[in-house]
């Protein structure tokens, strides 16, 4: 029996939706915010998950997630640490562990698979994961997945499941092989890569998936098989609190702001390199401050040294919430130059701010950013010279800035905000604990097999 069909609570006891409060179990095998998308969506996500009055126990492994603290929710958010044996770690990544780690054929299984040159988190933790929620069976009213789609959350796992799906692994996968520049490249990415096909294998059998687009839908759809009526859109957002106009923090003549990774091609940052050479034509102070890891080789390097960018191009990591806050506030546009997302929060965040908007139309973007000429200017993907073309116009029309920043940031309010996430979210959490048990999952007719049918290639 779940927690669910305990009885209810005196009526003080209520969440936000007038329901009995949710015991939730938010799985993420790599959760830390600094560490991309999927550590955002946790850490904002269980927050207000807590606000609504339900209990959140966040479970995940290294690097663990960063979760807030509130005197309003003081109580009902807690981390679970689930250790891997963390082999990504720095400063001594793809480590080969001293004896006394192991702890159990799955420490051996996630050596073995970094060593073949595979990528072992997701089917691991999810292995790990197993066997903790079944260990406390009848604690949780639902269990929730960020993304690990491993086969050990296939079948029986103590509670109803619910899947978040931000997008398919495969889109990045197929454009790091494009990026690739020889058949040794292409052989690495394809090993690295070899999970999608659990993951793949793992989303058929989901009984209910969200995402956080229409765009991202449609990729499930297309790319992983999953029934169309399994997957339900909510929209995630920006903290609009914290990413917030400010007028006393002083706007940078020329600063343009992108948060991006050198090193994922998708990410589309060498075109932004490349648009800045042509934008400084007109625009001799326009510099770009990227926040991310500064690359030391690869396309993004060989760009700013090509176009004698050094002294234009400065890279920032490991900074604070309020100095990433500041720093949007203080350019005079924010970019997203991404060929591919599933979401945007960088959209999203900066147009939070009122910072004015130049993004692509990859992906889910235009979904986040909205019509061009409205709330963003909005560009083709790849496409180096409509992006220079976007930036140097904001860059040279005031107004037009003032007024798509104003829009912008109306925008993200009524769309795109956490609260609204975790209201959709509860909705969906309800509807699965409500579904019978012989119509939730296809998982449990053949998990093993499916296993023992993949686990090499895993």
């Amino acid at each position: 029996m779940t927690a669910e069909a305990s009885q209810a609570g005196p009526q003080e006891d209520l969440a936000a939706d007038g329901e009995r409060p949710l015991h939730i179990a938010l799985l993420t095998y790599k959760g830390n915010p600094f560490c991309g998308g999927q550590g955002v969506y946790v850490r904002h996500l269980s927050r207000e998950l807590a606000r609504l009055g339900h209990r959140v126990e966040v479970i995940g492994s290294q690097p663990y997630p960063v979760l807030d603290e509130g005197a309003d929710y003081a109580g009902r958010l807690t981390l679970t640490e689930l250790p891997s044996l963390d082999l990504y770690r720095s400063p001594d990544p793809f480590r080969t562990p001293k004896r006394d780690e192991y702890r159990d054929w799955i420490d051996a299984l996630e050596v073995a698979t970094m060593w073949t040159g595979g990528f072992p988190e997701p089917l691991t933790f999810s292995l790990r994961a197993r066997r903790h929620l079944r260990a406390r069976r009848g604690e949780f009213d639902v269990v929730h997945d960020n993304q690990t789609l491993g086969y050990g959350l296939l079948g029986d796992v103590g509670a109803p499941l619910v899947t978040t799906i931000h997008h398919p692994i495969t889109v990045d996968r197929q454009l790091e092989l494009d990026a690739a520049e020889n058949w040794k490249q292409r052989w690495g990415k394809r090993r690295w890569y070899a999970f999608t096909r659990m993951q793949k294998r793992v989303a058929r059998r989901l009984p209910s998936v969200l995402t956080v687009s229409g765009t991202s839908r449609q990729e499930i759809v297309d790319h992983l098989g999953v029934r169309d009526d399994r997957i339900h859109v909510v929209h995630i957002g920006a903290d609009t609190n914290l990413f917030s106009p400010d007028p006393s923090v002083p706007v940078v003549p020329g600063r343009i702001v992108t948060t991006s990774s050198a090193d994922v091609p998708l990410k589309g940052l060498v075109f932004l390199v490349e648009a800045l050479a042509k934008v400084r034509t007109e625009h001799p102070d326009a510099h770009l401050v990227v926040v991310g890891k500064r690359p030391t080789e690869g396309p993004v390097a060989g760009a700013v040294e090509r176009y004698g960018l050094e002294g234009a191009v400065e890279f920032v990591k490991g900074i604070s919430d309020a100095e990433l806050v500041d720093l949007v506030r203080s350019a005079e546009v924010a970019c997203v130059p991404s060929l591919y997302e599933g979401f945007s929060l960088p959209a999203a965040e900066a147009m939070a701010t009122g910072t004015p908007l130049v993004a692509t139309t990859g992906g889910a973007i235009p979904e986040v950013a909205g019509r061009d000429g409205e709330t963003c200017l909005a560009v083709p993907p790849g496409d180096p010279g409509a992006l220079a073309a976007g930036l140097s116009r904001l860059l040279g029309d005031p107004e037009l800035r003032v007024r798509l920043g104003r829009a912008g940031r109306e925008r993200v309010l009524r769309h795109f905000t956490w609260a609204r996430a975790a209201e959709g979210t509860v909705a969906r959490y309800r509807e699965a604990i409500g579904r019978p048990a012989g119509a939730a999952t296809e998982a449990s007719t053949s998990v093993t097999g499916v296993y023992s049918e993949s686990r090499a290639t895993c």
